[in-house]
């Protein structure tokens, strides 16, 4: 059995792995990749649309919450698609559980930037 790293080797090889996972969904999921460039372009309009710390915090957050359902919903897909490509109806519903939740973060996401950006252009 390997000893587990602990302190700073932990965390570098821990960022190691995450910047690689990063790179893997960037590369193979275009949808993350789309969702990405979207939240690097909002990003900017953030700071206008945003008129408190808390309300840029949102805007900022509900992206990031975007990419990170996104980052697990291609994790379960991934893993289903190891299992086998035969169809099955539990694969099935993994992969469309976590295409709801993928979903579910961008309708959140849509209501936060639209509200607060309508709060903005007629408040």
């Amino acid at each position: 059995m390997k000893p587990r790293e602990t302190g700073w080797r932990h965390l570098v090889h821990s960022t190691r792995y995450s910047l690689k996972g990063l790179k893997a969904a960037f590369a193979n999921e275009a949808a993350f990749r789309q969702e990405a460039v979207l939240c690097l372009l909002l990003l900017p309009l953030a700071w206008w649309v945003g008129e408190t710390p808390v309300e840029w915090l949102l805007l900022v957050g509900s992206c990031v919450a975007v990419l990170i359902v996104e980052l697990l919903n291609s994790a379960v897909e991934t893993v289903v698609d190891r299992i086998g490509p035969e169809h099955h109806v539990l694969s099935g519903r993994a992969k469309d559980i976590g295409s709801a939740a993928v979903m579910l973060s961008l309708v959140m996401a849509g209501l936060t930037w639209g509200l607060l950006l309508w709060q903005r252009l007629l408040g």
